[in-house]
C-alpha cells in the first residue's frame, strides 16, 4: 500500500472501531497533551516499550481513539498536536485508531468536523435542557455525517472537575434509560456518553465505589447493539498517588474506577472507555522523581525518556483490563486494512 494510502487507512472512525467491539471488549479512549504522551500511546497500543522494540507484539496490540480536549487544543496552537499524530501514523504504521474531539461545543465541533484531519466528534450539550441537547447534537450530527464522521453525544451529568468542566455531586444524575432511547432516536447521535457512576477528574470517590451495571443493564435493553461511552474512567492507581506524594506532591487519598469493571461493563455495550487522569498521574510522578533524583540535571529528555516507557507500560496494561489487547489484528481485517 502506498505511503498516502496507509496514512488514511489508519484513521478510522469511532463507528468502524465500535462495530468489532461491541458486546466483547471495549476500546480505550486516551487524552493526549505532547509529544511525550503521544509516543508513549503509540507504544503502549502496539506492545512496544522503546524504540528500538520490535516487532509489534500482536498480543497485547490493540486499537486505539486518541482524544484532543478543546483544553489541548488551545495549549499553544492545535496544528502542532495534529503535527504529531500525523507523524506518529508515519513512525507506527501498523497502528489503527480514531481521532476525537473530546468534549466540543458546537463551534469546535464544527471547526474540528472542517478541518479534515477528525474522525469523530463528542458534542456536548449536556448541560443544557433536555429538548435543547438533542436540538445542539442535531445539528453537529448533520453536519458532521455529511463528512463521514461520527457524533458522541452525552446525556446525564457526571460529577467532578476536567479542565473547564465541573459538576458538583449534588448536580450530578445518572442518565435516564427512556430518555436515552428518545435522545438516540431524535439526534441521530453514533454513541452516548452515559452517567453510571463515574466522576471527572483526579479526585474521584471515598472509599470504594462501583459502576451502577444495573443502570447500563437498563440502557442495554433499550438501546441494543448501541454504542455507549463511560467518562471519567481513570483507576487512580494508589501506587502513582504514593510516588507522586514521595516525591513532593501533595495529592489527598482517592480511588477512580475499578479496573475489573471495564470488561463486565463492555459486555453490556460500553464500547469507549475515556482515560486521561491516570495519564496525568504518571507524568506527574516520573517528572517529580526525576527532578528530585538528579537536582543538578537540567536536560528535558531526562524525564520524558523514562515517562514515555511508564506510559506505553500502562497503556498496554489498560488495554488488557479492558479486552482491546489482541484485537488489532482482527480489527485490521475487519476493516480490511493492509499496512
Amino acid at each position: 500500500m502506498a505511503a498516502e494510502e496507509s496514512r488514511f487507512a489508519m484513521i478510522v472512525t469511532t463507528k468502524d472501531l465500535f462495530k468489532h467491539a461491541y458486546g466483547k471488549y471495549a476500546v480505550g479512549a486516551y487524552n493526549i497533551n505532547n509529544l511525550e504522551q503521544t509516543v508513549g500511546l503509540f507504544r503502549g497500543n502496539l506492545g512496544k516499550k522503546d524504540k528500538n522494540e520490535e516487532p509489534t507484539n500482536p498480543a497485547t496490540s490493540a486499537p486505539f481513539i486518541i482524544q484532543i480536549s478543546r483544553g489541548a487544543r488551545a495549549f499553544t496552537d492545535k496544528r502542532f498536536l495534529e503535527a504529531m499524530i500525523r507523524s506518529a501514523e508515519d513512525v507506527f504504521p501498523e497502528a489503527i485508531f480514531a481521532v476525537h474531539l473530546d468534549h466540543g461545543t458546537e463551534e469546535v465541533c464544527y471547526e474540528c468536523i472542517d478541518s479534515g484531519f477528525y474522525s469523530s466528534v463528542m458534542i456536548d450539550a449536556s448541560h443544557d435542557p433536555f429538548d435543547k441537547n438533542i436540538e445542539i447534537t442535531r445539528r453537529v450530527v448533520d453536519r458532521a455525517h455529511d463528512k463521514g464522521l461520527s457524533v458522541e453525544a452525552e446525556l446525564g451529568m457526571l460529577g467532578g472537575v476536567e479542565e473547564d468542566i465541573s459538576v458538583d455531586a449534588d448536580h450530578a444524575c445518572l442518565t435516564d434509560p427512556d430518555q436515552a432511547v428518545e435522545f438516540v432516536e431524535r439526534s441521530g447521535c453514533d454513541s452516548l456518553a452515559v452517567a453510571i457512576g463515574t466522576s471527572h477528574g483526579a479526585f474521584k470517590f471515598k472509599g470504594k465505589q462501583s459502576l451502577h451495571f444495573d443502570r447500563i443493564e437498563a440502557i442495554q435493553k433499550l438501546l441494543p447493539k448501541f454504542p455507549l461511552v463511560m467518562h471519567g474512567s481513570s483507576s487512580v492507581p494508589q501506587e502513582w498517588v504514593d510516588r507522586i506524594n514521595a516525591a513532593g506532591g501533595n495529592l489527598p487519598q482517592t480511588s477512580g474506577v475499578q479496573e475489573q469493571e471495564y470488561l463486565p461493563a463492555a459486555k453490556l455495550g460500553v464500547t469507549k472507555v475515556n482515560i486521561d487522569t491516570d495519564g496525568r498521574l504518571i507524568w506527574c510522578a516520573v517528572y517529580r522523581e526525576v527532578f528530585r533524583d538528579k537536582p543538578a540535571d537540567f536536560d528535558p529528555r531526562s524525564a520524558g525518556k523514562p515517562f514515555m516507557a511508564a506510559y506505553a507500560d500502562f497503556i498496554t496494561h489498560k488495554n488488557k483490563m479492558l479486552g482491546s489487547a489482541g484485537q488489532l489484528e482482527s480489527v485490521r481485517k475487519s476493516l480490511g486494512v493492509a499496512v
